[in-house]
């Protein structure tokens, strides 16, 4: 799934990155490439910070259209952001889960933090206890 960045100039020879979804991120780049991964690497911070501060998550683009800037966040970061917001709409807390997945709370924990690298099986298990199974659409290809 897909942000979108805004470049602008900067006196330095530089790009200033800004997120439109997202307030809080400002980077920097002194090429389109670096600007793209420092504006990626800002969006994955905010997403972080607002799940830990309990705050909403922007939902992203599904496909990039027009003139600009995107960037694709990693299948992980994307599914716990999911993860996150099915468990806000559905107005349990994390405890709530973890009695509903009959297991420790740091187990639970790190369903959200981005940093750590969570089991596919163990966000499965947690998406369908919030009763949201996880789908996937994409086309399942032919051998040759």
């Amino acid at each position: 799934m897909w942000y979108e960045l805004a470049f602008t100039p900067d006196d330095n020879d530089t790009w200033l990155v800004t997120a439109p979804q997202f307030d809080e991120v400002a980077s920097y780049g002194a090429t389109d490439e670096e600007a793209c991964r420092n504006g990626r690497n800002a969006i994955e911070e905010a997403i972080a910070a607002r799940i830990a501060h309990g705050d909403d998550i922007p939902f992203p683009l599904k496909e990039t259209k027009g003139k600009g800037w995107f960037v694709e966040v990693p299948a992980l970061v994307f599914l716990k952001s999911a993860l996150y917001m099915a468990l806000r709409e559905k107005g349990w807390s994390r405890a709530d889960l973890m009695r509903e997945l009959k297991c420790q709370r740091e187990h639970v924990d790190r369903l959200f933090r981005l940093d750590h690298n969570s089991r596919l099986d163990s966000l499965e298990e947690a998406f369908k206890a919030l009763g949201h199974p996880l789908r996937f659409d994409m086309e399942f290809h032919k051998a040759a």
